[in-house]
């Protein structure tokens, strides 16, 4: 079955993420990772992007930067943030790019998984 896997340009725990709110919030353009920017407000996911993922009808993990280097090593020279899909045969492929994420708003990363999605499907 496919599946959509959104890797996050931050680490991973509460601590970390106490201060990853506040370097967005303090300094925004200095922020590394778009995709959080992009769908978390100052505490929690956005819910438009919540309710958006869960209506694609798919599978859905994020992961953090060591979490995702830890499990697919082979993907260790990807830039993050990232988006991949796997496929029906079990193969993951970059869906979006770190360039996709700096690039976008919350709706046109919505617009962009749904092309990206069309293409392959």
């Amino acid at each position: 079955m496919s599946q959509l896997l959104f890797v996050y340009n931050a680490e991973a725990g509460a601590v970390n993420g106490l201060l990853d709110t506040l370097h967005k919030t303090l300094s925004p353009s200095t922020y590394a990772c778009s995709l959080c920017r992009i769908t978390y407000g100052a505490m929690s996911m956005r819910s438009e992007w919540k309710q958006f993922l869960q209506n694609l009808g798919l599978p859905t993990r994020f992961l953090h930067r060591k979490e995702f280097f830890r499990e697919f090593s082979q993907w260790h020279h990807q830039p993050l943030p990232a988006a991949f899909l796997q496929n029906a045969a079990g193969e993951w492929q970059l869906l979006l790019s770190k360039e996709d994420f700096d690039q976008a708003d919350l709706p046109t990363l919505m617009q962009l998984v749904r092309d990206r999605l069309a293409t392959v499907a």
